[in-house]
């Protein structure tokens, strides 16, 4: 196989390996923690999509062969050292084999006082309470019901925020919303719609001129 030229002066460790942080082309999440070989590295250049290393199972894999959930590259940057390496793409499903979009959604430490909201770091905390319910999570509790639960909150919520709208009370306002978009992301993980792709949705809408109505396939 042929490797390309860029990929020379990159630093394998002993076992010829590289680490490769897979992060979302869109939203920046980081997927993701994988391993390339040489090869595997010049078959993702080839095939432009991501194909690692398998280390479990001594043997090269290509990410969603068996899923469908590939991952197509859009860029691959080494770090200053050349021993690591940033993969940029845009995934056509879950990163997880749990389900989840991003393999990381355990928090084990996160600042009161530096900590920084997200969409997406949000999503992934309620997802993990999907993939690995926790015995007092009312978001746990909320999967565990099911669909007719979830849409039952989302409708309370929707009409809360009217009401106090309907009031001009903003401070009463900015709280039912925040509840009212919580369980909007508790909806979308149920029926697996991702921030991608309402991100992609919005990309394609001129949504401050003219409203767009989505018209039903017959």
């Amino acid at each position: 196989m042929e490797y390309p030229e860029t990929t020379r002066a990159l630093r394998f460790d002993a076992h010829g390996l590289i680490p490769a942080i897979v992060q979302d082309h869109y939203t920046k999440q980081v997927l993701t923690l994988a391993y390339m070989n040489a090869e595997t590295l010049a078959l993702t250049i080839a095939e432009g999509r991501t194909v690692f290393w398998s280390r479990s199972r001594q043997e090269i894999w290509r990410k969603g062969e068996t899923s469908g959930h590939v991952q197509r590259v859009v860029s691959i940057t080494a770090d200053c050292d050349k021993d690591a390496l940033v993969v940029e793409v845009v995934k056509d499903g879950p990163a997880c084999h749990t389900g989840a979009e991003s393999c990381f959604f355990d928090p084990v430490y996160v600042s009161d006082e530096l900590k920084q909201f997200t969409w997406e770091g949000l999503y992934a905390l309620i997802e993990g309470r999907k993939t690995d319910p926790q015995e007092g999570s009312y978001t746990s509790y909320l999967f565990d019901k099911g669909l007719e639960k979830i849409l039952k909150k989302v409708g309370e919520e929707s009409t809360e925020v009217i009401i106090a709208a309907g009031k001009r009370d903003v401070a009463e306002t900015v709280y039912e919303i925040s509840d009212l978009a919580y369980h909007v992301l508790v909806l979308m993980i149920e029926l697996g719609i991702s921030v991608e792709d309402i991100t992609r949705e919005l990309e394609k809408r001129h949504v401050v001129d003219h409203k767009v109505k989505q018209e039903r396939m017959q």
